[in-house]
């Protein structure tokens, strides 16, 4: 038996899974992160207690598995991708992991926007708390530490650096982070040597740049006596936490999508183009880990969490999701559901930070369950802005099917609302998914256990329940899309007149 090992280094924590190459888990394990908040604004971990999570975990999985290490045939790292750490010629971390979250590098987001064009043109994405502003951020208010910096890498290329003993001259990111990057030419898959010097950033302190299940290194006698693994386990480049979901839900084919409802809500295309949305920022797009696809995606930040705002601040927990989902699937009186804007920390996609969240239209028929499925309409509603961008940017794209991953899975009510909103079969998933499969499979596809992935990919993902589209509810949801639509562009009109 060969053995795969996939690892997600998460925001929440870090967890590993042990499969077969038939796709069976045989173990997982899971150790929270450890963040902290030294400064306003500041989010920060320990990149040494990412790498103890990591080896903790893959010696958790092979203990509880009982498996030989000689069978692990490799093992691959997806991480939190919008974040950076920066090390020193030795490889070892001379800065704390700058988090995706920590907002600190703001003022050089604003220095990039003015050149926000040429920055999205190239790397699909608009500069945001990723990687660019955050490098000058480091060069302009450390740089007594900036100077130090052999390369700035994310916390999976950091880690799988560690466990091979590599030297900050074999330091590397895949694709799948670039459109992240703020300096590189994403559909040439390099560095841009133009942007670099826009910004003032030399090309030595970027890593090389390496296909996502390329072979990076082999892990060390020390590291493999600390994991519990083989010396000279082969370790695979890995992908983006993000990417590494995507795949584990099967979005190997143009027009298959991905929701995943989780604290966020991300809605996520497959096309075979790059498609950087210039004209209204609205659209991300991020290589997949399939060479030669492609990922348009935007989100509602905390489009999930709302649901949990709901319950607890305004029911003060009198009503369990269970409850609230059964009464929300009604859809009789929808033609006068009040509408929800679910931007209540702000729209990221295209970035209106001062917008927030409302309800519109509320008349004394409304009760708990219709000011519910309100909520759970406008993320669906959302969505169709985003779709519907995807559109603008390629005529012929279409949504094949949704797939849909998260917490909110669970809904059989808002899935159906997304059916029905986005006019497309949306489709749960029973067994699968997440990032750290995503990892093994990378992990598989590098190491030759798992030749043909798309032919593997049955073994490995099962789908659950299947919610069709009401064909009768086409006319009522593309009037509540348009209208929708308006509010949001009113509302966003009125904070940008606020004193």
């Amino acid at each position: 038996m060969r053995l795969l090992l996939g690892v997600d280094l998460g925001t929440q924590g870090t967890k590993a899974v042990l499969h077969a190459a038939d796709g069976a888990c045989l173990a997982e394990s899971f150790v929270r992160s450890q963040p902290r908040y030294p400064a306003p604004g500041a989010v920060e971990e320990e990149p040494a207690d990412q790498l103890a999570s990591v080896i903790a975990t893959i010696r958790d999985c092979l203990a509880k598995s009982g498996a030989n290490p000689s069978a692990v045939a490799g093992l691959a790292i997806a991480g939190q991708m919008a974040g950076v750490i920066g090390i020193g010629a030795d490889a070892i971390a001379v800065t704390p992991y700058d988090s995706w979250l920590d907002t600190r590098c703001s003022p050089y987001i604003e220095r990039m926007r003015q050149h926000a064009s040429a920055v999205l043109k190239k790397t699909g994405n608009a500069p945001s708390f990723n990687h660019g502003p955050k490098i000058l951020w480091w060069k302009h208010e450390r740089p007594e530490v900036y100077g130090r910096v052999a390369a700035f890498v994310q916390p999976a290329a950091y880690v799988a650096m560690r466990l091979c003993g590599l030297n900050a001259d074999e330091a590397f990111i895949d694709p799948t982070y670039l459109h992240f990057s703020g300096f590189a030419d994403n559909r040439a898959q390099r560095w841009d040597a133009k942007l670099c010097q826009l910004f003032d950033v030399g090309l030595t302190k970027l890593p090389r740049i390496v296909s996502s299940e390329s072979a990076v290194g082999a892990v060390t006698p020390a590291m493999a006596t600390a994991c519990g693994l083989r010396s000279g386990t082969p370790v695979l480049a890995g992908c983006g936490d993000t990417a590494a979901s995507f795949l584990a839900c099967g979005a190997t084919e143009p027009g298959v999508c991905v929701d995943v409802a989780g604290t966020a809500s991300v809605f996520a295309a497959t096309t075979r183009d790059f498609m950087p949305d210039v004209a209204s920022g609205i659209l991300g797009c991020g290589r997949s880990g399939i060479p030669g696809l492609w990922h348009p995606y935007a989100y509602v930040n905390g489009g999930g969490q709302n649901l949990e705002w709901f319950r607890a601040a305004i029911l003060k927990h009198t009503r369990s999701f269970a409850e609230l989902d059964a009464a929300a699937a009604d859809d009789s009186g929808d033609a006068d559901l009040p509408f929800f804007v679910p931007h209540l920390g702000g729209r990221v996609s295209p970035a209106w930070p001062h917008l927030r969240g409302a309800w519109v239209g509320l008349h004394w028929n409304v009760s708990e369950a219709s000011l519910f499925r309100a909520m759970l309409e406008g993320v669906a509603l959302e969505y169709a802005i985003y779709r519907d961008a995807a559109r603008r940017l390629q005529e012929d794209f279409i949504v094949r099917e949704i797939r849909i991953t998260g917490g909110g899975e669970k809904s059989a009510a808002w899935n159906q609302l997304k059916a029905d909103r986005l006019q497309a079969r949306v489709v749960t998933i029973e067994r699968g998914g997440g990032a750290p499969m995503g990892a093994a499979l990378l992990a598989g596809l590098g190491t030759g256990v798992i030749p043909d992935l798309k032919a593997a990919l049955p073994q490995w993902i099962a789908f659950g329940r299947s919610f069709a589209p009401n064909a009768a509810t086409a006319n009522l949801s593309q009037r509540r899309a348009r209208r929708y639509a308006d509010l949001l562009a009113a509302l966003h009109q009125w904070t940008a007149d606020a004193p």
